[in-house]
């Protein structure tokens, strides 16, 4: 089990890197261009609060853009929010059936090794990258912070990564479970549901009537604007993600290990 955890280590190193360095970089531009922004930021952030359902949308009508804690709960944790949800979808979606579509399962399953511990090895390296993927963009969303000699909403910033964690850890979860389902790849699916996720609770934010079924997307609970704005997490949100994460995994290994595989 180590040896397979191990090798996946290896092979996904390269995709944790680009993609945590990416987002990551990306957060950290945009809280550097806050500077140079400053000076225009009153009349924008003005401006913005009163666009409406846009606003609601991107919680800008909650907290202003012309502070730093503002700016990066609406820009930054948008685009970490999109950027880590495909993340998530990329590792979990294939990590299964590669070996099929590869036809390394030809190998891999006729060393002394069970599926079992094939697929909670594989499971491992998804929350192990998931976990290095985070502290990595938190790194260097910290170090903006710092370099624009600003005080960092330590209780706010944690939560947030840690509440985008699980929004991680759920879309991962629900595509592990459909990589066990065939031997096809699967990214544009995997790809597709993140986003799905993520324009599901940006249109629930902005139609009256879908507000009251938000805690059913992933995106729910993991909003910057709320988490930054005070908002209390809604349980049921919480809840149904833990429930849907566990449940994915379980039926991956069910279902992997009931299934023929193809040579």
């Amino acid at each position: 089990m180590i040896s397979v955890f191990l090798k996946e280590m290896k092979l996904n190193t390269k995709n944790l890197l680009i993609w945590s360095l990416t987002v990551g970089g990306l957060g950290l531009a945009c809280i550097l261009l806050y500077q140079s922004m400053q000076g225009d930021m009153k009349e924008m952030a003005d401006a913005f609060s009163n666009m409406g359902a846009f606003s609601d949308a991107f919680g800008m009508s909650t907290l202003s853009i012309a502070t730093l804690k503002g700016y990066f709960a609406t820009e930054v944790g948008t685009v970490h929010g999109l950027g880590s949800g495909m993340f998530a979808a990329i590792i979990a979606i294939g990590i299964i059936s590669k070996e099929e579509e590869g036809h390394t399962g030809e190998f891999l399953f006729s060393l002394p090794v069970s599926r079992t511990k094939v697929l909670a090895a594989k499971g491992l390296c998804i929350s192990v990258m998931l976990l290095v993927f985070t502290l990595i963009c938190g790194i260097l969303y910290a170090i903006g912070f710092v370099m624009l000699s600003e005080e960092i909403p330590t209780g706010e910033f944690v939560t947030f990564m840690l509440r985008q964690l699980l929004m991680n850890a759920e879309i991962a979860g629900i595509c592990f479970a459909i990589s066990s389902l065939s031997g096809k790849n699967r990214m544009g699916t995997g790809l597709g549901l993140a986003m799905i996720f993520y324009v599901y609770d940006l249109i629930g934010r902005v139609v009256p009537d879908m507000k009251d079924y938000l805690y059913l997307g992933p995106y729910s609970y993991a909003n910057a604007s709320e988490i930054f704005s005070g908002e209390k997490v809604s349980v049921s949100a919480v809840i149904i993600a833990l429930i849907i994460t566990v449940s994915g995994v379980i039926f991956a290994f069910v279902r992997y290990n009931k299934r023929d595989l193809a040579s």
